[in-house]
């Protein structure tokens, strides 16, 4: 006669009955596992489970239900058949001593002896006298290595090291009774796979029962293969733990896999992986393991599977420089300027980087200048690094490309056209557009945006802010180039241009309202700006998308759209007054008056000429500047603009003050004064009275200078300018200091501190000034550790905005 593999419904039902009384053991835990996966095949056992759950209690006639239901799956489902097997070995009751005949007695007892022979599950026997039952145990697994699967890793790895605890932390901190999985994600070429392998070959011993690996093909570059099917994954595991039939669906495979790694301490790296759905069913199930998943795509979706998330990063430069002197040994040493122009230009991506790194050792006469020359000036590096011919990093963004919607690809290829380092929703939804008026664009952006996103080729830096990594926009540009022909390409342009005009005009109508240049309004209705809300907003706004900014005055000069040009250049002012970027500023105002002139428009060549010769002044170029402001005095008085002829004379003397010809400057102060008043400009009178209080300030008459300065902050204060009537408060705190006020020039400058650094008045620049007077106080009454301390911040912010000013500190800090 013949009996299951583990001994038919009798066992599973002496079993069920000795085990399942209890609600929270184990053994009860593990057969509702069970009862699950049995439950893909036939819902009726699922039934048989949940009834017996909602009364709370089984009997006896309902487990032995539930044993032959599970029995007779088990007989076509070897995923199930083992899976009972298992659990019988570990939970089944041991049998019971036979009872002694009783006395006298004839009955015969089964018993198996003499010349019984037993063949597996058959039995043969001279006699046999009642029921006669086997519970065998299951053959055991063949013996099999434990598996190793990981793939071979580099010999030199290079740093990684916060990487690596922060998977570490993840490895040893998550909840006891949950599954570990963690997703790694990043560009390609970044580094996912050899980080998760090198740190997981560092904790073999963690996982005692073994490695698996499978690469499931997220960006093949073979196109007919695509991304690996979960179910063939799962076959090549259970083979890999000795299963010798693993049931023919993927459901089944996935049930038998939880069942087989219940209790494995084992790690599973599911590399390259497309989505979340293709890696679900490969997760394991217990705390025990560790599931790591790697991919070009976020995978945001096992997040809700309770993933947690690392995204990896570019190297650092000095490591970034370390795996370029692998290959190119001495003379990365030698040429440390050139090393770090080929990481720049490689964007610190380790495949590119190495790439290099062969190149270099390819070629050992080869200097570190060619190549950086090679890279920037060529086909650059995602065409210029090539492995046996193909250009790698082409081949892999081309690939992580083919995949999105045919909105964000859309999408990626007018951003790359764009000269602009970062990147605003409003923009993305203007250029998400089509033309046509009836796609909700809006709409499509999001799902655009997500998928680059998701994707990892456009990397999010803030609430509505984006960037593309440096390697990524050139292959962005490529595409467009390529694929968008020229009257899409202008069009993209154009939009890009007409943003960065109405956003500009939006932030200098909250930063510097006065500074509005009538009759050249913007058409309404062409682009939506950026919205801004407050100065503080506005101002943050212009910082980070100064170098679009630019790139879109430059492409304007460039094609000839010369409104634009001078236009823009004019609209970003309050950008080059309250964070000085000088040598920016500079060249915008030489193409916007160069645009300005071209197109006859005499208001746009004055307002160049004012604004510019600033940014000239600031740079310490004071005779540029003083020619720049003569030619836009003999405009304004060509013109009969009295206003722009205050202006033009307000520079004059502000030059002149920081060429410290103090009689000259005085002169052309007042005689700017006289001018505002004239006309009823009361910003422009108070303005030109802060300079005649800084003119008596640098001439020693501090009695005239605080004059001035109360009167003109007085008056700003009135007309609602803060930023302007913060200045004057500053320069007046220092007035004091200077004039014995010691206690109540403090408390205005830390109190103008205070604004700059935040708010409507904010301006770095100021904050520089504010803290250098606050050291000066501080050493003027011999607190020497406060003075260091203010000194020290001070120079610090002007680093970044004038190297000059920095120095000059550093000078003070070195005196004893």
């Amino acid at each position: 006669m013949n009996a299951s593999p583990f001994g038919g419904p009798e066992a599973l039902y002496s079993a069920f009955v000795a085990c399942g009384a209890d609600q929270n053991s184990p053994a009860r835990d593990e057969l509702a596992r069970v009862v699950e996966a049995a439950a893909h095949s036939d819902e009726a056992v699922a039934r048989l489970w949940s009834a017996g759950d909602a009364r709370g209690e089984r009997t006896p006639a309902a487990w032995r239900r539930l044993a032959h239901e599970l029995d007779r799956i088990a007989s076509h489902d070897v995923g199930i058949d083992y899976a009972l097997t298992e659990w019988l070995r570990r939970h089944a009751p041991p049998s019971p001593p036979s009872p002694p005949s009783p006395p006298g007695s004839t009955a015969v007892s089964n018993v198996i002896g003499g010349g019984s022979v037993l063949h597996g599950p058959s039995v043969q026997a001279r006699d046999i006298h009642g029921g006669i039952h086997f519970h065998t145990r299951p053959e055991p697994r063949p013996h099999l290595p434990v598996p190793r699967q990981l793939p071979p890793v580099t010999a030199r790895f290079i740093d990684r090291e916060t990487d690596r605890q922060i998977l570490e932390e993840v490895r040893t901190r998550s909840p006891a009774h949950a599954a570990r999985i963690l997703v790694v994600t990043g560009l390609a070429g970044i580094g996912k796979t050899a980080l998760v392998c090198h740190w997981l070959l560092e904790h073999a011993s963690s996982f005692p029962d073994g490695q698996l690996y499978a690469d499931l093909g997220g960006h093949a570059a073979d196109g007919e293969t695509g991304p690996v099917s979960p179910g063939t994954v799962l076959e090549a595991f259970l083979i890999a733990l000795g299963m010798s039939s693993v049931p023919a669906g993927t459901a089944q495979r996935s049930a038998l896999w939880r069942s087989v790694t219940a209790e494995l301490r084992l790690a599973v790296v599911l590399d390259n992986a497309f989505t979340a759905a293709q890696v679900r069913p490969l997760l394991l199930a217990t705390p025990a393991g560790l599931t790591v998943v790697t991919s070009r795509n976020a995978l945001t979706g096992l997040r809700a599977d309770g993933a947690s998330v690392h995204r990896l990063d570019g190297l650092s430069t000095e490591s970034a420089v370390e795996l370029l002197a692998v290959g190119g040994g001495t003379r990365v040493a030698r040429e440390p300027a050139a090393a770090q122009e080929v990481v720049r230009l490689c964007g610190r991506l380790p495949l590119a980087v190495g790439l290099a790194s062969a190149q270099l050792a390819v070629r050992p006469h080869r200097s570190l200048s060619a190549l950086a020359d090679s890279l920037s000036h060529g086909r650059g590096v995602v065409d210029g690094l090539r492995v046996d011919g193909e250009a790698v990093m082409r081949t892999a963004l081309d690939l992580s490309y083919e995949i999105l919607p045919d909105e964000s690809r859309a999408l990626y290829r007018r951003m790359g056209q764009l000269p602009a380092d970062r990147h605003d929703l409003s923009l993305l939804t203007a250029l998400a557009a089509d033309g046509d008026g009836a796609r909700d664009t809006r709409h499509a952006s999001d799902i655009a945006v997500h998928a680059l996103v998701e994707a990892n080729l456009l990397e999010e830096t803030g609430p509505t802010t984006y960037r593309f990594h440096d390697l990524v926009r050139p292959h962005a540009r490529r595409l467009g180039e390529e694929l968008e022909d020229a009257g899409r390409q202008e069009r993209t342009l154009r939009c890009f241009v007409d943003w960065c005009l109405v956003s500009a005009a939006a932030a200098e109508h909250i930063l510097t309202p006065s500074h509005r240049l009538p009759g050249h309004d913007l058409p309404a209705g062409t682009v939506a700006p950026a919205p801004l809300d407050g100065a503080e907003e506005a101002l943050a706004w212009l910082d980070t998308y100064r170098n679009g900014l630019m790139g879109a005055v430059r492409h304007s000069a460039k094609v000839g759209w010369d409104f634009s040009c001078w236009r823009l250049t004019d609209l970003i002012w309050p950008l080059f007054l309250r964070l000085r970027p000088s040598e920016m500023g500079i060249e915008a105002h030489r193409l916007g008056l160069d645009a300005a002139r071209r197109s006859g428009s005499r208001q746009g060549e004055g307002r160049m000429l004012t604004s510019g010769a600033i940014g000239l002044r600031n740079a310490g170029r004071y005779p540029e500047a003083a020619d720049w402001y003569r030619q836009a005095l003999e405009l304004a008085i060509a013109d009969h603009d009295v206003r722009q002829q205050a202006q033009a004379l307000s520079g004059l003397g502000h030059v002149g003050l920081l060429d410290h010809q103090l009689d000259d400057a005085r002169d052309h102060f007042e005689h700017a004064l006289r001018l505002r008043e004239s006309i009823g400009y009361r910003r422009g009178a108070a303005l030109s009275r802060r300079r005649l209080g800084e003119t008596a300030l640098a001439a020693a008459d501090l009695a005239t200078a605080t004059e001035h300065l109360r009167r003109a902050g007085a008056e700003l204060d009135a007309l609602g300018e803060t930023y302007e009537a913060t200045r004057v408060l500053a320069l007046l705190g220092h007035v004091l200091d200077r004039a014995g006020d010691s206690a109540g020039g403090v408390e205005l400058l830390r109190e103008c501190l205070t604004r700059f650094r935040a708010g409507d008045a904010r301006s770095e620049h100021w904050e520089a000034r504010c803290l250098e007077w606050l050291g000066e106080a501080a050493e003027a009454r011999g607190d020497h550790a406060e003075s260091i301390r203010h000194y020290e911040a001070a120079r610090e912010l002007f680093r970044r905005l004038s190297p000059e000013d920095a120095q000059r500190l550093d000078d003070r800090l070195r005196q004893p």
